[in-house]
Order: C-alpha cells, then sequence, then structure tokens
C-alpha cells in the first residue's frame, strides 16, 4: 500500500486545481483537509512526507491519541461533532489544533472560549457549522440563527477567531447545489452583518463526493477522507 495514499493525494490536488480554475481562483485559494479518521498514523505519515500539512479528525479520542505520534507542524481540523465534556481533552491533548470547524451553538462556544483563557493557548480559530439540508440527523445552527451565533463568537469570544462557516450538506455526502448555496448566501448575511469581507469568512464545504461542485460554487476548504485514505475501516464488533 506504500505510495498509494500519497498518489491519491497528488489527483486529488490536480482535481482542485483544475476546479478552481473553473471558479475563477487559484489552488492556493483552496485548503484540502486530509480527513485521516479510522485512519494509521503510518499512512497519515505517508501523506504528510508527500509535503501535506492539514488534517481533519471526527473523534476526541482518535485526534488526541493520534497528534502527539506525528509531527507538530500538522494544522489539525476538528471536524466532528463536539461535546462540552471533551473541550478540556482536545484543547489540551492536540497543542497543534488549529481550526474547529463545528461550533453550532453558544454553549460550545463559550466553552472552547474559557477553556482557550483557562489553558493559556493562542485564539484559537473556528467555524460555525450550517445545517444547511434541514435534516434532523445533521448537527448545525439553523441557516436562520447563523448570523445571530457568529456574532455571538466574534462579538462575545475573546479566545475564539471567527474563521467562516462550514456545512455536511445531504446524508450521503453528495450535496446538491441548494446545500451550497444556503452557506453562500449565510456568507453574505454574516458579512454585511459583521462589516467584513467575503475573504475574512471562509466556506468549508465540499467532500470526496462533492468538492469539485463545492470548490465552483465558492468554497475554500474541502474535506476529503476516502478519496485518499481509501475506504474506511471500522472495528468489526467483537462476538459477545
Amino acid at each position: 500500500m506504500d505510495g498509494v495514499a500519497a498518489a491519491a493525494l497528488r489527483s486529488v490536488l490536480h482535481r482542485v486545481q483544475q476546479a478552481a480554475e473553473r471558479s475563477g481562483r487559484g489552488p492556493h485559494q483552496i485548503r484540502v483537509v486530509a480527513v485521516s479518521k479510522t485512519k494509521s498514523v503510518s499512512l497519515i505519515r505517508e501523506v504528510y512526507d508527500s509535503g501535506h500539512r492539514c488534517f481533519g479528525e471526527n473523534y476526541v479520542q482518535e485526534i488526541i491519541e493520534k497528534a502527539p505520534q506525528l509531527p507538530e507542524d500538522i494544522e489539525w481540523h476538528f471536524i466532528g461533532n463536539l461535546q462540552s465534556n471533551k473541550v478540556k481533552p482536545l484543547l489540551t491533548g492536540v497543542p497543534n489544533l488549529a481550526v474547529v470547524e463545528t461550533v453550532d451553538d453558544e454553549k460550545i462556544a463559550d466553552r472552547l472560549d474559557r477553556m482557550v483563557a483557562t489553558i493559556g493557548r493562542k485564539p484559537l480559530k473556528v467555524m460555525v457549522q450550517v445545517n444547511t439540508s434541514g435534516e434532523e440527523s445533521k448537527s448545525g445552527v439553523d441557516p436562520a440563527a447563523c448570523v445571530e451565533l457568529v456574532k455571538h463568537v466574534a462579538l462575545g469570544c475573546p479566545n475564539l477567531e471567527f474563521g467562516g462557516l462550514m456545512t455536511i450538506g445531504m446524508l450521503d455526502y453528495t450535496s446538491t447545489p441548494e446545500n451550497f448555496k444556503t452557506l453562500a448566501n449565510c456568507r453574505s448575511e454574516v458579512c454585511k452583518s459583521l462589516g467584513i469581507t467575503e475573504e475574512q469568512c471562509e466556506l468549508s464545504m465540499g467532500m470526496s463526493g462533492d468538492f469539485e461542485l463545492a470548490i465552483e460554487m465558492g468554497s475554500t476548504n474541502v474535506r476529503i477522507g476516502s478519496t485518499i485514505f481509501g475506504a474506511r475501516e471500522y472495528p468489526k464488533k467483537q462476538p459477545k
């Protein structure tokens, strides 16, 4: 398997470049988060050794086990649902955590804000997760309440740095353009409300099944797992 993930990453980066050009942007304007959940440290290391530095994890336990075994210059993104009781282990266990992409209510924003202050780390960049598909199974703030939550983060949480908006889109991870349009519309409202430029509000949308469409519709941050690392390997439950 040596080299397969690195080759897959090169292919993804080429596709990102083409999609960026179609949207009138350069590839340097799109960040690729290599989503390594359920993948081994050695496989992450292979992708790292090919020159990639930005990785994403969905589970606190997994990221705090892997991060200490890997180089400190990795830019870790936490992209899973975050519970209040996991905030302290996440922040203390991953000093090089760059972004939490999944802030979906004021309670989790306040918890992150307080913990950043308590442990004395530099301000933490966060994104506000928006439920653009309206599915009950999805985390994320309702689009109508997006501006209010962003204002709380940007104006009421001094230890957090508002970075942008994130969505997962449809349940099967192949979003319709409507999901992406909804997030872009939320960005317009956020920028108007806060008096910031669109460049100051990233859009994290698009995964393995739909990242090219997402880039063409304005995404600046795509989260790509299986296309780089192969199908996820969930441990089989042992018979009792």
